[in-house]
Protein backbone atom coordinates (compact mmCIF):
# COMPACT_ATOMS: atom_id res chain seq x y z
CA UNK A 1 0.00 0.00 0.00
CA UNK A 2 2.35 2.42 1.03
CA UNK A 3 1.74 5.14 3.16
CA UNK A 4 -0.02 4.22 6.05
CA UNK A 5 -0.62 7.65 8.10
CA UNK A 6 0.49 11.64 8.20
CA UNK A 7 0.52 13.30 10.88
CA UNK A 8 1.54 16.88 11.74
CA UNK A 9 2.79 18.20 15.18
CA UNK A 10 3.94 20.62 16.71
CA UNK A 11 7.17 21.24 18.56
CA UNK A 12 4.96 20.48 22.10
CA UNK A 13 4.30 17.47 20.74
CA UNK A 14 0.16 18.14 20.26
CA UNK A 15 -1.28 16.82 16.67
CA UNK A 16 -2.33 19.15 14.37
CA UNK A 17 -3.46 16.91 11.27
CA UNK A 18 -3.99 13.31 10.95
CA UNK A 19 -4.64 11.26 8.15
CA UNK A 20 -4.88 7.42 8.60
CA UNK A 21 -4.99 4.79 5.42
CA UNK A 22 -5.50 1.86 7.51
CA UNK A 23 -8.20 1.29 10.23
CA UNK A 24 -6.46 2.09 13.55
CA UNK A 25 -8.81 2.01 16.94
CA UNK A 26 -8.88 5.30 18.45
CA UNK A 27 -7.14 4.13 21.45
CA UNK A 28 -4.38 2.64 18.67
CA UNK A 29 -3.71 5.74 16.97
CA UNK A 30 -3.56 7.64 20.25
CA UNK A 31 -1.28 5.18 21.71
CA UNK A 32 0.91 5.12 18.54
CA UNK A 33 0.94 8.64 17.96
CA UNK A 34 2.09 9.14 21.70
CA UNK A 35 4.77 6.75 20.94
CA UNK A 36 5.95 8.16 17.65
CA UNK A 37 5.92 11.75 18.47
CA UNK A 38 7.93 11.38 21.69
CA UNK A 39 10.76 8.89 19.36
CA UNK A 40 10.84 11.94 16.59
CA UNK A 41 11.02 14.87 18.69
CA UNK A 42 13.84 13.62 20.67
CA UNK A 43 16.42 13.16 17.74
CA UNK A 44 18.40 15.55 17.12
CA UNK A 45 19.29 17.42 13.92
CA UNK A 46 22.10 15.68 13.38
CA UNK A 47 20.01 11.99 12.93
CA UNK A 48 18.62 11.06 10.15
CA UNK A 49 14.85 12.05 9.15
CA UNK A 50 13.73 7.43 9.47
CA UNK A 51 12.74 5.93 12.12
CA UNK A 52 11.67 2.37 12.66
CA UNK A 53 9.27 1.93 14.44
CA UNK A 54 6.83 -1.25 15.13
CA UNK A 55 6.19 -2.61 11.73
CA UNK A 56 6.45 1.07 10.31
CA UNK A 57 9.23 3.19 9.04
CA UNK A 58 8.77 6.71 10.11
CA UNK A 59 9.84 9.39 7.84
CA UNK A 60 10.04 12.86 8.79
CA UNK A 61 11.04 16.49 8.52
CA UNK A 62 10.75 20.12 10.60
CA UNK A 63 9.53 22.53 9.21
CA UNK A 64 9.68 26.16 11.54
CA UNK A 65 7.48 24.84 14.25
CA UNK A 66 5.62 21.86 12.30
CA UNK A 67 6.98 18.29 12.34
CA UNK A 68 5.52 16.50 9.40
CA UNK A 69 5.54 12.58 9.89
CA UNK A 70 4.80 9.38 7.80
CA UNK A 71 4.17 6.51 8.00
CA UNK A 72 4.87 3.68 5.96
CA UNK A 73 5.58 0.49 4.71
CA UNK A 74 9.40 -1.03 5.46
CA UNK A 75 10.06 -1.65 1.90
CA UNK A 76 9.27 2.21 0.80
CA UNK A 77 11.52 4.58 -0.76
CA UNK A 78 12.28 7.03 2.23
CA UNK A 79 13.56 10.10 -0.28
CA UNK A 80 10.69 9.55 -1.98
CA UNK A 81 8.56 9.83 0.57
CA UNK A 82 10.90 13.19 2.26
CA UNK A 83 10.20 14.79 -1.57
CA UNK A 84 6.67 14.12 -1.04
CA UNK A 85 6.86 15.95 2.67
CA UNK A 86 8.29 18.83 0.70
CA UNK A 87 5.94 18.78 -2.33
CA UNK A 88 3.07 19.26 0.71
CA UNK A 89 4.62 21.84 2.08
CA UNK A 90 5.38 23.91 -0.74
CA UNK A 91 1.52 22.90 -2.01
CA UNK A 92 0.64 24.43 1.42
CA UNK A 93 3.14 27.53 1.28
CA UNK A 94 1.83 28.61 -2.19
CA UNK A 95 -2.18 28.20 -0.61
CA UNK A 96 -1.89 30.15 2.88
CA UNK A 97 1.22 32.04 2.00
CA UNK A 98 4.63 30.43 4.25
CA UNK A 99 2.21 27.78 5.98
CA UNK A 100 2.29 27.63 9.65
CA UNK A 101 0.86 26.19 12.66
CA UNK A 102 -2.26 28.38 12.64
CA UNK A 103 -2.86 27.85 8.94
CA UNK A 104 -3.24 24.09 9.75
CA UNK A 105 -5.43 25.15 12.98
CA UNK A 106 -8.20 27.55 11.45
CA UNK A 107 -7.77 25.81 8.10
CA UNK A 108 -7.89 21.95 8.61
CA UNK A 109 -10.64 21.12 6.25
CA UNK A 110 -8.50 22.69 3.16
CA UNK A 111 -5.17 20.93 4.90
CA UNK A 112 -7.26 17.65 4.90
CA UNK A 113 -8.50 18.43 1.43
CA UNK A 114 -4.69 18.79 -0.19
CA UNK A 115 -3.82 15.43 1.03
CA UNK A 116 -7.44 14.31 -0.03
CA UNK A 117 -6.05 15.30 -3.00
CA UNK A 118 -2.55 13.98 -2.98
CA UNK A 119 -3.05 11.19 -1.54
CA UNK A 120 -5.61 8.20 -1.76
CA UNK A 121 -5.50 4.96 -0.26
CA UNK A 122 -2.32 5.39 0.64
CA UNK A 123 -0.67 5.88 -2.59
CA UNK A 124 0.49 9.46 -4.06
CA UNK A 125 -1.49 10.31 -6.57
CA UNK A 126 -1.09 14.00 -7.52
CA UNK A 127 1.82 15.80 -7.61
CA UNK A 128 1.21 18.85 -9.50
CA UNK A 129 0.73 21.74 -6.94
CA UNK A 130 -1.65 23.47 -9.44
CA UNK A 131 -4.03 19.79 -9.79
CA UNK A 132 -3.78 19.87 -5.97
CA UNK A 133 -5.19 23.54 -5.75
CA UNK A 134 -7.78 23.85 -8.66
CA UNK A 135 -10.52 22.61 -6.58
CA UNK A 136 -9.61 24.64 -3.47
CA UNK A 137 -9.66 28.07 -5.57
CA UNK A 138 -12.67 27.12 -7.08
CA UNK A 139 -14.13 26.49 -3.27
CA UNK A 140 -12.87 29.97 -1.86
CA UNK A 141 -13.92 31.45 -5.25
CA UNK A 142 -17.68 30.17 -4.51
CA UNK A 143 -17.83 31.20 -0.92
Amino acid sequence: MGIRFILMVNKQGQTRLAQYYEYLTIEERRALEGEIVRKCLARNEQQCSFVEHRNYKIVYRRYASLFFLVGVDNDENELAILEFIHLLVETMDRHFGNVCELDIMFHLEKAHFMLEEMVMNGCIVETSKSNILAPIQLMDKAS
